[in-house]
């Protein structure tokens, strides 16, 4: 490792998943797929949840949701615990300096997060008008870094949060959800490829089509920050991760435990450390990112965290200690709707559980209400999910094949039901008390009224 700590830039983007072309995608994002080249992608990296604010709480504690709090979502009443630590102030106690760029969707009270130095940040809810989020567009918080990496205003060393918008639908005049094609620009629906999950109708190209427009906005944002980075002298004494925080707002992706729902994207680059230009396809889930980090610039990582360092898989070709994942797990409780979840994965398969009466396929309110969304809802918005799923990766990849009932697959769902029964046991998963009550409880059981 490198005789002094380094930089820290930390880049994340809004429901992209795997979406990018170094992960085999159609589509260019040459800036993202370089910094790749230059360093190390992850193929099976995994979020916590398949939505925004309990994704986004995992990757800033290495702790599920369940466990720090985050259970739904930032601007729904929804908060971290009071006593949790997050990424920021462990390496503010390390000696760094912190500073948040953009998008965080962690906490309503940005001043709880202790950043040094707050730049250009929104906290707005991500379903209102494009409008209100140019602060944090791409483009225009990949200005401001550049201008604070080329103005040299910062102490080393630093750790700089990055958050874009992108690729976040948002409310259009129509009341449809898009993706902001008047401004972003978008590629043409045939020339767009189909999501192998999904059937390959005109609404599912169109809104694929409009957030291309989006990902080259995205991309070009990353290139702008890389550039400064490499013009202000600091590339090599800098440690950038590009990470997203769950899977697309399609149908079956955001908002599902499908693996199109729990996909994130993970890339890392550290000249002289990780090596360049290799390709991991371990498990690891999300809560990992912080731990291999800590260990990575040489700070003690807690006992209380969920997550495990993968750091000595990547440095210099020794493993170490590095023990592999045989399972990542995944849940969902509240978003815009209740919507309880628990699932793990292993290498060859997934099992669900679903706690509730639930549609087929859950459709987040920004997907419901899209041309993809509209696509669906007759099959996938009935309610009749059933309370178990299984799925034979090999067989079954795009997982629409449940199994749970089929006499050969018995030893597995009763050993993966177990392991997922244990699991929230052992983290006192409040799922298995009963329904958990949103943040806003104590106000929907206020009813002022006069006795008759």
């Amino acid at each position: 490792m490198n005789d002094s700590q380094p930089n820290v830039l930390l880049i994340h983007a809004h429901d992209i998943g795997q979406y990018l072309g170094c992960y085999g995608v159609d589509i260019e994002t040459p800036h993202v797929d370089a910094l790749a080249d230059a360093g190390a992608l992850f193929e099976r990296h995994f979020a916590t949840a398949p939505q925004c604010s309990p994704s986004r709480g995992s990757l800033m504690t290495g702790r599920v949701p369940h466990v720090n709090g985050l259970m739904g979502l930032a601007h729904g009443d929804w908060e971290i615990h009071e006593d949790e630590r997050i990424l920021p102030q462990y390496l503010s106690d390390a000696g760094y300096e912190t500073h948040l760029f953009g998008l965080q969707h962690i906490s309503q009270d940005t001043d709880r997060l202790e950043y040094d130095h707050v730049h250009s940040e929104g906290n707005l809810y991500p379903g209102v008008s494009p409008a209100v989020h140019q602060v944090n567009r791409a483009r225009n918080v990949a200005s401001v870094v550049s201008s604070f990496l080329e103005g040299g205003a910062y102490e080393d060393p630093f750790f700089a949060s990055i958050g874009f918008f992108e690729c976040h639908r948002a409310e259009e005049e129509n009341g449809r959800f898009g993706f902001d094609a008047d401004y972003y620009g978008a590629d043409d629906p045939e020339d767009v490829r189909p999501l192998p999950y999904l059937p390959d109708r005109r609404g599912h190209r169109h809104d694929l089509g409009e957030m291309h427009g989006m990902m080259y906005a995205l991309d070009d944002g990353v290139g702008t920050i890389l550039e400064a980075l490499a013009d202000s002298g600091l590339e090599k004494e800098t440690l950038v991760i590009f990470t997203t925080e769950h899977g697309i707002a399609f149908p079956r992706a955001k908002g599902t435990c499908y693996d199109a729902g729990l996909e994130a994207a993970l890339v890392m680059r550290y000249p002289g450390v990780i090596e360049a230009g290799e390709r991991y396809d371990d498990l690891l889930s999300n809560v990992d990112v912080l731990p291999t980090l800590l260990e990575l610039l040489d700070i003690d990582i807690p006992d209380v965290i969920d997550g495990r360092s993968f750091a000595d898989r990547i440095t210099d070709g020794d493993d170490g200690d590095y023990e592999p994942r045989e399972r990542v797990f995944g849940e969902m409780t509240w978003h815009d709707m209740y919507n309880p979840v628990r699932a793990i994965r292993t290498d060859r398969y997934k099992y669900i559980r679903n706690f509730w009466h639930l549609p087929t396929v859950y459709l987040p309110a920004d997907v419901f209400a899209s041309e993809s969304g509209r696509e669906v809802r007759e099959t996938d918005g009935t309610p009749a999910r059933q309370y178990e799923e299984l799925y034979d990766l090999r067989d079954a990849p795009q997982e629409d094949d449940n199994v749970v009932y089929e006499p050969r697959y018995q030893d597995v769902r009763q050993d993966l039901s177990r392991e997922l029964y244990e699991w929230m046991d052992e983290t006192d998963d409040p799922l298995l008390d009963g329904p958990v009550v949103p943040g806003d409880y104590d106000e929907i059981q206020s009813w002022p009224h006069e006795s008759a």
